[in-house]
């Protein structure tokens, strides 16, 4: 029985500092397949047990900048002295290979994205409520209360931005929203764009056949 042949998805996740992309992201990766996570190139240095093409492509400012004068990347930002951007010929390759690549990025980044990508397909992730958002960033235990009141003003203004986004998750349970994240992720497949390889071998059968029986 042969299968269709479809393209991957590039899918954006972004979310609320604390909502808990990260470990919603590991459960979809440790159960499912076919996932292959974005790779970002930056300017800055490795640190210690990270491998250059794994965690990041480290790559010199000047071939950084080379990049973005070449149009090499998705989108790309500035943080604190250093670049960090999204290498296009990266996610293409997995694209073409059938990998969903899903990439992890703050608004501005993502709707960058769509705008070179129309049909990257833009995910956010919402906690239950705004008291259980609080609750997980005290619970971290690694920032003070004022810290904590900027990232929730953060959120409030990012809140806006989420209109912008084709689908929203919401993190009740990281294992339930892995699996509701897999599920809207794969019937992307079923796209029209998706399955243009099949669509125009199908065509090209189907003409051929009509030929015969003149």
């Amino acid at each position: 029985m042969s299968t269709v042949k479809t393209r991957g998805s590039l899918i954006v996740l972004s979310g609320f500092a604390g909502v808990g992309k990260g470990t919603v992201l590991k459960s979809l990766f440790e159960t499912q397949e076919g996932y292959a996570y974005s790779v970002s190139a930056t300017t800055r240095q490795p640190r210690p047990g990270e491998v250059d093409g794994v965690h990041y492509f480290f790559v010199s400012k000047e071939r950084f900048e080379e990049m973005i004068r070449d149009d090499e990347l998705l989108e790309h930002a500035s943080y604190v002295g250093n670049y960090y951007g999204t290498p296009r010929a990266y996610v293409e390759q997995k694209l073409d290979e059938g990998f969903d690549v899903i990439l992890e990025i703050e608004v501005q980044g993502a709707l960058k994205i769509k705008e070179k990508v129309p049909e990257a397909v833009l995910i956010y992730m919402l906690p239950p409520s705004a008291d259980i958002l609080y609750e997980r960033l005290k619970g971290r235990g690694t920032e003070t209360d004022e810290v904590i009141g900027r990232r929730m003003k953060k959120a409030a203004q990012e809140a806006e931005s989420v209109e912008q986004y084709d689908y929203m998750v919401v993190n009740d349970d990281a294992d339930e929203c892995a699996a509701r994240l897999h599920a809207l992720i794969r019937s992307q497949r079923q796209r029209i764009r998706s399955s243009l390889t099949f669509i125009r071998k199908l065509a090209k059968e189907l003409a051929n056949m009509s030929e015969k029986e003149r």
